[in-house]
């Protein structure tokens, strides 16, 4: 099996990048987003590096998958938790550990910080399949439910 390698995204990626959101957000929600709007939403991460972070996997130098991490602060821990977003795996690349690479790169990432205190994410309710691959790993329901108020279209 081909090694998975973890890198930094940068700009040129954005298009790969909100290609595979776009695709993510309809097999899991059945949501249509528009693609400018997710292109414009990725390059605001590489202007503004304080948004969040981008990597991308890579099997025998073809991109693989992708997730980004963005930065909540708690004061009950006087740390940032990593929140991962937008997770994407392209089809001929799931079910080789490509996510697990991902995850294992951020942790080791996040676990070199004194200032990272977790990692979190948010899965749909009926997304059985990332369940089961998030408590593979290591991570645990946290036992809380989310709430939204959108604010605008998107």
């Amino acid at each position: 099996m081909p090694s998975t390698d973890i890198r930094d995204a940068h700009a040129n990626d954005t298009h790969r990048l909100a290609d595979w959101a776009v695709a993510m957000a309809w097999e899991t929600e059945q949501k249509k987003l528009d693609p400018d709007t997710v292109r414009r939403g990725i390059r605001a991460v590489f202007d503004e590096p304080g948004r969040g972070r981008y990597f991308v996997a890579e099997r025998n130098g073809q991109a693989a998958g992708t997730l980004m991490i963005t930065y909540e602060w708690s004061d009950w821990r006087n740390g940032d938790w990593w929140w991962i977003q937008s997770v994407y795996v392209a089809p001929e690349h799931r079910r080789q550990g490509v996510y697990a690479a991902l995850y294992a790169h951020v942790k080791k990432l996040a676990q070199a910080r004194p200032d990272v205190c977790g990692l979190r994410l948010y899965v749909e309710h009926h997304n059985a399949n990332a369940q089961r691959t998030y408590e593979s790993l290591g991570m645990a329901d946290a036992g809380y439910r989310m709430y939204e108020a959108a604010l605008r279209r998107g």
